[in-house]
């Protein structure tokens, strides 16, 4: 089975390729708010590279979020267009459960962390062992001194990653967690850990069609919830 995976939730657009379990390329860009641009030139060049044909896919997927929102719906538009092309299916992955696959094979649990602005993170909490992962605490957007009451209960070693860590690193390891802090040029977004997760959640049966992807943003966009806040202040002025 060959699968090509993206993800463009964040800073870094990445493209991926995995067959049989494996990966065989990825391409990945951090360069600007341009993920418009090279996403499609990434996927091209990178199936030309590996001698692959569009035709030759089987499983497509893509990080559905949380992060930003136009990226997210770069990455998804895609998905769906080449998925209704190809007429081939589709696998969900969560932006930070992929985030959280690579700090694999660690000790304790991991804490993928990206800034949701104003002392805010989107996040989870997931334990990786054996080539697997589990959620141990589901995706949600929350304040950081909320995320580290919930995390105080774990006597255990907690890896963060993510774009928040040289945000928090210096405030989290004044909360007395026991916590270790993955370097972001190393674990950072990868299309990679997308397709990984995507051949593992195949095999049970975690597919859609083109129609019924969509992204998981977990919060209202900037524009929604100004609009939200001048709806409110007008309904107080009545």
């Amino acid at each position: 089975m060959i699968i090509l995976a993206l993800d463009t939730s964040a800073a870094t657009a990445s493209a991926a390729v995995v067959k049989d379990g494996f990966l065989t390329g990825e391409i990945s860009i951090r360069n600007g708010k341009t993920h418009s641009q090279k996403i499609i030139p990434m996927i091209s060049s990178l199936l030309n590279m590996l001698d692959y044909k569009p035709e030759d896919l089987d499983l497509l997927s893509v990080a559905i979020g949380p992060g930003s929102f136009t990226g997210l719906r770069i990455g998804v538009v895609t998905i769906k267009a080449m998925a209704y092309a190809l007429n081939i299916p589709v696998v969900e992955v969560s932006t930070l459960m992929a985030l959280a696959y690579t700090v694999n094979e660690q000790e304790g649990l991991v804490c993928p962390i990206m800034d949701a602005r104003n002392r805010q993170v989107y996040t989870g909490l997931y334990k990786t062992s054996n080539g697997s992962v589990s959620v141990l605490q589901e995706d949600s957007g929350l304040a950081v001194d909320e995320l580290i009451n919930i995390l105080r209960k774990y006597d255990m070693p907690i890896h963060f990653v993510g774009d928040a860590v040289p945000l928090y690193e210096n405030y989290i390891k004044e909360q007395g967690i026991n916590a270790r802090f993955a370097p972001d040029d190393i674990f950072t977004h990868r299309a990679a850990t997308v397709a990984h997760l995507a051949w593992l959640m195949q095999k049970d049966g975690k597919v859609k069609d083109a129609f019924h992807v969509v992204p998981k943003y977990h919060r209202k966009s900037q524009a929604e919830r100004m609009k939200d806040l001048m709806s409110g202040s007008k309904t107080d002025g009545k």
